[in-house]
């Protein structure tokens, strides 16, 4: 019986500025059940303050602290380790990485660039690799489902290009690092295999959080799902359902059992 859920957003909860039929009252549902949420993201294309206000501009219930981004994992280890960025990212994402010091070594940070992701920027980036620097890749999936309704390129394939071309293995801060879940869990105070999670990512979401000790991943055949998505990934979800709506359910009636 799950303790605490988390939720992924885009292709669960909201398709861009659309949001995905019963996603509103399944979160509601899950709170009137009195399950703690937290919100898990890889997107690198708003800053934590844009997302958490798309959300509520979407209608969902949902506070500051109760959003996970890749971000705030990436600034800590850079804090931590006295470096400065060298930033290949969407231009919305710089708000959250102002504050950071500019003196020191150089960690080179890489999210989804989108239009400014361009030879000139990735060779830079590469030559800091190769001068010493260490890789902080803050999401490395596969593809997205864009806001035309076509998939597009994550910010993966630009990591492990840069992976494969000096050598250097990169630092995951976002979904599937196990650091990632465990952080959410940590913040509800719950044990990881105590929690559900619930998403439309077979590798990054559902194995990811299996792997992390996760208790229970369910994926659901909406947003980026593709037929046959549960079936080439490990650990395979605990479940396959339609949507968000009968993925509450699952977790629900386990509660009433």
């Amino acid at each position: 019986m799950a303790r605490g859920v988390l939720l992924d957003l885009s292709g669960v909860l909201y398709d861009g500025d659309t949001v995905l039929p019963g996603a509103i009252a399944a979160v509601q549902r899950l709170r009137a059940a009195r399950l703690p949420v937290r919100f898990l993201t890889n997107t690198t294309r708003q800053s934590k303050r844009q997302i958490v206000a798309h959300l509520q501009r979407l209608g969902f219930d949902c506070a500051a602290d109760e959003v996970f981004t890749p971000v705030a994992a990436a600034r800590a280890w850079l804090k931590a380790n006295s470096h400065q960025p060298h930033l290949l990212i969407h231009p919305a994402l710089e708000e959250d990485f102002a504050d950071c010091r500019m003196d020191g070594p150089v960690a080179v940070v890489l999210g989804d660039a989108a239009e400014r992701l361009s030879y000139e920027g990735l060779n830079a980036a590469f030559r800091a690799l190769m001068a010493g620097s260490p890789l902080l890749a803050l999401a490395r999936n596969r593809f997205f489902r864009d806001r035309d309704g076509e998939l597009s390129l994550d910010a993966g394939p630009f990591v492990e290009a840069l992976e494969h071309a000096s050598g250097i293995k990169a630092k995951l801060f976002g979904k599937p690092s196990a650091d990632f879940f465990l952080a959410a869990a940590a913040s509800m105070g719950l044990d990881p295999a105590d929690l559900a999670m619930i998403g439309d990512d077979a590798e990054s979401d559902t194995a990811g959080a299996l792997a992390a000790g996760i208790g229970t991943a369910i994926l659901v055949r909406s947003g980026k799902y593709r037929d046959g998505d549960e079936q080439r990934f490990q650990p395979a979800p605990s479940a396959v359902v339609d949507d968000i709506t009968a993925a509450c359910d699952l977790i629900l009636a386990a509660q009433r059992d």
